[in-house]
């Protein structure tokens, strides 16, 4: 007979700062079952179900993404080297489409609906102003349904600045090109590019004592202030008009919302402290402030502090130059190639560079063992691509993704499959909300779901 274990005082027993990973002894297999059997985002052994969205800006050069063969009998291209050996790991979609990220009677700004669509399927409104609108993202429709299970509904990362106004992309917000993640159609999410931020967010900051008694005296504090608001708002609103009235229950939906947020932090409480040291700050390279995001993003997973993610390396239309592989072009720049071969050629480089980032990210969640014993990457459902293309024509259509990850056996892997053209790209994200427990007719502009993946 199996023993309940109490896991803190476990880990105090070891004497030293652990991650905290969810171990299978402690793993009550009775109360996972339970909440699967209540449609949850667990999978069939009742571990936690994860769900990733990593962005690469700029399309990709196609003719090194060019896959031969369908189902189990296909070949991998130039492009995908650096993740290959995770084939039986991945399924390949072709002809994925986003027709609302088409220039239509919106003309020019292609990167901003590049990102704009990716996650939402929707063609946001061409504005400048603050009165953007687009939709919500598929990673918040799924933080909507289980987010209540962790700590944090979602999380938000980029390798980009924070922007949320000013002109971007031919008429459109810099909200639509810097945000991956919407909660609505008016509001995005806002992510975090610094890795020492992502860490105090996960975890707080100092040593574990201080962190204790900071996040005790925090929510304290914080209640006070809500219990004063709440009881200066009752005396206030029996003194004022209608329309005072309901800007003062406006304010007070707010409040309450953090309110909710205090009782979610005292439910799930302080995490212990992890291996892995607070990051300084955002790296000096590139390639470590991603893989860094990674790592965070992959602990976050591995600690049960969230299940559902976003990733925007970097934003479309993102014009970084790579002097670290021998490209100091910029990548918007080099991406409208018209065909010149040195052009292709340094594109190539740059996709490389991304794949490899992506191949570090699948092994880590690969090297991890959850709850019931199979691996992060088994029970997770990753999906990476961009939303362009051949970036010179800036197609819209047969885009660049790859599904990672088994979705806790519920996903068919080590295939590619050939859909019919254009299909909306929406019709994998309902496909995967399903795997979730959120059951919708629609999301975005799809039109059924993806039997093809399993």
């Amino acid at each position: 007979m199996i023993h309940e274990v109490n896991r803190r005082a476990f880990l105090k027993g070891l004497g030293a700062a652990v991650a905290l990973p969810s171990f299978e002894t402690f793993f009550n297999t009775s109360v996972a079952k339970a909440a699967a059997a209540k449609g949850l985002a667990t999978t069939a052994s009742g571990a936690p179900l994860r769900t990733a969205f990593l962005y690469k800006p700029n399309g990709m050069n196609m003719e090194k993404w060019a896959i031969a063969g369908t189902g189990a009998d296909f070949q991998l291209a130039a492009t995908h080297e650096p993740y290959a050996k995770f084939k039986e790991h991945l399924h390949v979609l072709s002809n994925l489409a986003h027709l609302n990220g088409t220039g239509g009677p919106d003309g020019a700004g292609d990167h901003a609906r590049a990102n704009a669509t990716f996650l939402t399927g929707t063609r946001p409104r061409k504005t400048a102003g603050a009165d953007i609108k687009l939709g919500i993202s598929a990673d918040q429709v799924i933080a909507n349904a289980v987010g209540d299970q962790t700590r944090f509904s979602s999380l938000e990362l980029s390798c980009d600045g924070i922007r949320k106004s000013g002109v971007c992309d031919s008429g459109y917000s810099c909200a639509y090109q810097f945000n991956l993640s919407w909660r609505s159609d008016t509001t995005p999410m806002t992510p975090e590019s610094n890795p020492r931020h992502v860490f105090e967010r996960l975890f707080g900051s100092g040593p574990k004592e201080e962190r204790e008694r900071g996040f005790a005296l925090r929510n304290q504090r914080q209640r006070s202030l809500i219990d004063f608001v709440m009881e200066d708002a009752k005396a206030l609103n029996r003194q004022l008009g209608r329309n005072d009235q309901l800007k003062l229950d406006e304010y007070m939906t707010g409040v309450r919302e953090i309110e909710r947020r205090i009782e979610k932090a005292e439910k799930f409480g302080l995490p212990e402290s992890p291996d892995m040291e607070m990051p300084e700050g955002v790296p000096g390279s590139y390639e470590d402030h991603i893989r860094l995001m990674m790592d965070l993003l992959v602990l976050a997973f591995e600690t049960d502090s969230t299940r559902v993610a976003t990733f925007l390396l970097a934003h479309d239309g993102s014009n970084r130059s790579f002097k670290d592989i021998g490209v100091p072009d910029g990548h918007h720049s080099i991406s409208h190639h018209q065909n010149n071969p040195e052009s292709l050629d340094k594109l190539a480089k740059i996709d490389l560079f991304y794949s490899r980032q992506f191949a570090y990210f699948l092994e880590q969640l690969q090297s991890r063992k959850d709850v019931d014993g199979q691996s992060l990457l088994h029970n997770s459902m990753v999906v990476w691509g961009s939303g362009l293309a051949d970036p010179d024509r800036h197609r819209h259509t047969d885009l660049p993704v790859i599904l990672a990850g088994h979705g806790g056996g519920t996903i068919q892997t080590g295939l590619r499959s050939e859909l019919g053209q254009d299909t909306p790209m929406s019709n994998l994200f309902l496909s995967l909300l399903d795997r979730t427990g959120v059951k919708e007719e629609r999301f975005g502009d799809s039109t059924g779901r993806l039997s093809q993946i399993g």
